[in-house]
């Protein structure tokens, strides 16, 4: 059976570095915290890709950035730039879905992943018969399901 495939943008990464005051965020940096653990116990694939890269390498906070970093080797596969991928954005941003969301999700589509995982509200709302777009605890609570 092939594992679910993941992609995680750049604030789903950032979630534990957020301010941790309001329960809305502990719950979602539990539930991240959560599906990293999959990935590092190998029952899910995770997505890297140029763009969560690129906005990682922006961090001007070094400890973030290093510690988000280390997932990049811990991935199963990296989508690199293509024209394809970002004619595909294009697309999606057309959708109302800010350029490098769009990216992001454009990303997930072409490494054919069954689901994006971020905790960014609009981005969550996005639909497409092509992956799943969701916060990390609807991702745990859907999962949960299909293990039923």
């Amino acid at each position: 059976m092939r594992k679910t495939k993941i992609y995680l943008d750049n604030c789903c990464f950032n979630r534990p570095f957020d301010d941790q005051t309001q329960p809305k965020v502990v719950i979602e940096t539990l539930a991240k915290l959560y599906v990293q653990e999959l990935v590092l116990k190998s029952e899910l694939d995770l997505v890297w890709s140029y763009i969560l890269k690129y906005e990682n390498s922006r961090n001007i906070v070094a400890a973030k950035r290093t510690a988000i970093a280390r997932w990049e080797n811990l991935s199963a596969e990296f989508v690199g730039k293509s024209e394809t991928l970002v004619s595909l954005a294009h697309g999606i941003e057309k959708t109302g879905i800010k350029p490098v969301d769009a990216l992001h999700i454009a990303c997930a589509i072409t490494a054919k992943c069954d689901y994006l995982i971020t905790v960014d509200g609009r981005m969550a709302k996005y639909r497409d018969d092509r992956i799943v777009v969701c916060n990390p605890v609807d991702f745990i609570n859907r999962e949960a399901k299909n293990d039923e």
